[in-house]
């Protein structure tokens, strides 16, 4: 009998993602029994503040790379788009599952997607990265920065603002598509780094339990993010920082679009890179150094220099 222990924050998604981790981990091996060890991070405590403002590094991870270190825990699951790219010594996201939908969720007023929206209307999120790529495109929208569940967020619509963005993974995990009026294609509004994406995080020395993680593995998923978490290492960049990166493979080739924008919508700066899946983090290396020569060196700088967090 092999006992993991998982540790999860204890929002309703993440406790679902380590259910379906669980369940997984049991389908690979009938030896094997979980229980969840639920933490509260710094990100869950703060509420009241757009994460921008939070800064610091690890704000849904650190308490729970803790739980890791000091043993409550066997192994972590994370939600990928929240992973610094700099883990605790000793510690190494070892699985990546099979990707759900990527995109963005909109909830409207008027029922549809962000072109029904009237002039000035009110967006709810708290992604940095949504706000430049939509002001860009539509410069009367005000945005307003929500926090918590998604139910929480979805409660404000109506009330104190006329849409709610969503991660499409989380609406799908959550079985919530029927509340969404649309999912943004991916050229329109270009997701954050991995999102969609779950990484299992365990300790370096157990061996045991290492190669059973490995086998929840999903090839694609693993060198798509391999690619975009390079480009966002090179940006030093955080989950509260305007960056987007979104990679696709076609055979043996991968192709990897990349972007820095300003908060204000008024400049955005986006790169596409091909190469071999063999070369997936140089790629996003590669990609993230040209959108720097490119002119996002002194946004990001501009960026940190306020105080919003790197890596």
């Amino acid at each position: 009998m092999t006992h993991i222990r998982i540790a999860t924050r204890r929002s309703p998604l993440a406790l679902w993602q380590a259910e379906h981790v669980s369940s997984e981990l049991k389908r690979l091996d009938p030896d094997v029994t979980t229980e969840l060890v639920k933490i509260v991070t710094k990100g869950d405590k703060i509420l009241d503040v757009p994460l921008a403002q939070v800064g610091g590094k690890g704000l849904f991870t650190k308490e729970i790379d803790e739980a890791l270190l000091d043993g409550r825990a066997d192994i972590a699951v994370h939600s990928m788009k929240d992973v610094p790219t700099v883990l605790p010594e000793g510690t190494s996201i070892r699985a990546h599952p099979k990707r759900e939908d990527p995109r963005d969720a909109i909830a409207t007023i008027t029922g549809g997607g962000l072109d029904t929206l009237p002039e000035g209307a009110k967006i709810g999120t708290s992604s940095l990265r949504r706000v430049a790529q939509i002001r860009a495109k539509h410069p009367s929208f005000e945005f307003t920065s929500i926090r918590g569940n998604i139910q929480t967020r979805l409660s404000k619509l109506g009330d104190e603002v006329d849409a709610v963005i969503l991660a499409a993974a989380g609406i799908r995990r959550m079985g919530m598509e029927a509340q969404m009026h649309d999912f943004i294609d991916t050229e329109e509004l270009l997701p954050a780094v991995a999102q969609g994406t779950l990484g299992i995080q365990t300790r370096d020395a157990d061996d045991l339990i290492n190669a059973l993680v490995d086998r929840l593995n999903d090839p694609e998923t693993v060198l798509r993010t391999r690619a975009e978490r390079a480009f966002l290492a090179t940006l030093e960049g955080g989950c509260q920082v305007p960056i987007a990166a979104y990679a696709t493979l076609h055979g043996d080739s991968l192709h990897l679009k990349g972007l820095v924008g300003s908060v204000d919508g008024s400049v955005v700066i986006v790169r596409e890179a091909t190469g071999s899946c063999a070369d997936a983090a140089q790629i996003g290396t590669d990609l993230a150094n040209e959108v720097l020569d490119a002119g996002a060196r002194p946004i990001l700088e501009a960026l940190y220099a306020e105080g919003h967090a790197k890596i």
